[in-house]
């Protein structure tokens, strides 16, 4: 398993509850704080209520009209230089727009591959520099499994 987080905060907006509460724990296991919603809204209320958030998971597919990469960009207004990993079963990396500073993990997805990219993120965000693309390449090169 990963190292401890160490109590960095990572915000979850995935729809699918089962897919959520595992993550959720998967990362709280190793020692982050998690903040889990289930839309873009509810995760953009969280940001602008100036809670601590280290890092953004968020699915691609949500419901309510704004998707994960909309609310990326939202939520760069917000957060300026927040890191975002994306995931979705239904787009692949190359038909997705990112952010800079962010990475795409495919579904299905190993949780301990989550929690090594969201935790390199993060801490790099948390001490205010940028992930370097050996982050984002550990994403790219790790298997991708259910759990």
């Amino acid at each position: 398993m990963t190292a401890a987080a160490n109590g960095l905060r990572v915000l979850v907006v995935e729809d699918e509850f089962l897919i959520c509460d595992m993550i959720a724990d998967a990362l709280t296991e190793q020692g982050f704080e998690v903040h889990a919603v289930a839309n873009a809204k509810a995760a953009l209320r969280h940001l602008a209520s100036g809670l601590p958030c280290d890092a953004l998971f968020t699915d691609i597919n949500l419901p309510g009209g704004v998707d994960g990469i909309d609310l990326a960009d939202l939520a760069r207004e917000l957060r300026p230089g927040l890191p975002v990993v994306y995931t979705s079963g239904a787009a692949k990396k190359t038909e997705v727009e990112q952010v800079p500073n962010s990475s795409f993990i495919a579904k299905p997805y190993d949780p301990e591959t989550v929690c090594k990219v969201v935790r390199a993120f993060a801490v790099l965000y948390a001490q205010g520099k940028q992930a370097q693309p050996s982050a984002q390449l550990s994403a790219r090169n790790s298997s991708s499994q259910w759990m």
